[in-house]
């Protein structure tokens, strides 16, 4: 299936279920961080949606933080690599991204095409699984799928922010139940506090590390190969392997010490 460059439809949709209520459980409610979980009836695989209320970060920071990638590898933890394939439009672009897992599960890795639109005091940033024939799955990795994950990044005030983060993600592989409430439980609040702090750091460490360069920003500075949306197919979670990891006992797998609270 051909791909298709996420238009203001998308985003806007995208931005109406960050802040829709309606279908969404919540899972997890602390210091300002909130975690909601949604079954999908077209999908067997459930929504989760976050939420971190930053009081002292403007939303251009955290806009620019979850864009730089050079920066990701300071405060990602859970990150094995990331890294830009190419260019599809001023706004949209092809990457990978691979991360830790729990041992004894499999590392995880994603190919994605990315889009992103600042829209007044709204910033979003969106992407989903797609192919390329040049990064197919590796030997080492279960290549998951992105159905829909995105941020939504919407200021409050000339020095605040919120935070929305909503991801649709298929593992590839029949995961414990352990592992699913962990994420809503212990994962997914860790990883929105880890952004907030790394924002927080973000003006100083970017006025030492090419400070003007911001390609998100400034189209003119990107010198990642153009790419056709025709050399892309849409990913499709069948045509991948499926690995059978739910007999995987939480008391013999290795949790990193940033899945603690």
């Amino acid at each position: 299936m051909p791909v298709r460059i996420p238009d203001d439809s998308d985003f806007s949709s995208f931005k109406d279920q960050c802040l829709s209520p309606d279908g969404w459980s919540s899972r997890y409610s602390k210091g300002g961080v909130t975690v909601w979980c949604r079954e999908e009836d077209s999908s067997s695989v459930q929504k989760i949606k976050m939420r971190i209320v930053c009081k002292d970060v403007m939303a251009e920071t955290l806009y620019d933080v979850l864009h730089d990638t050079s920066y990701r590898k300071k405060w990602d933890t859970n990150m094995i690599d990331t890294y830009d394939i190419g260019r599809l439009t001023v706004n949209a672009d092809v990457g990978y991204y691979s991360w830790k897992c729990p041992t004894p599960l499999k590392n995880r890795d994603f190919v994605t095409m990315r889009s992103w639109l600042p829209l007044g005091s709204d910033y979003m940033i969106i992407n989903y699984s797609v192919k390329h024939p040049q990064h197919p799955p590796k030997k080492d990795y279960v290549r998951a799928v992105s159905l829909l994950t995105g941020y939504l990044i919407q200021s409050t005030s000339a020095t605040s922010s919120t935070l929305y983060y909503l991801t649709q993600v298929d593992p590839r592989g029949s995961l414990p139940k352990w592992v699913v409430n962990r994420v809503s439980q212990f994962v997914a609040p860790k990883a929105m506090r880890k952004i907030y702090k790394a924002s927080l750091k973000y003006p100083e460490w970017k006025r030492k590390h090419n400070p003007a360069l911001k390609p998100w920003m400034y189209p003119e500075q990107n010198t990642l190969p153009s790419i056709s949306p025709a050399d892309l197919t849409l990913q499709r979670a069948d045509s991948l392997e499926n690995i059978d990891e739910s007999g995987v006992s939480e008391e013999k797998a290795q949790h990193s010490e940033d899945e603690e609270t």
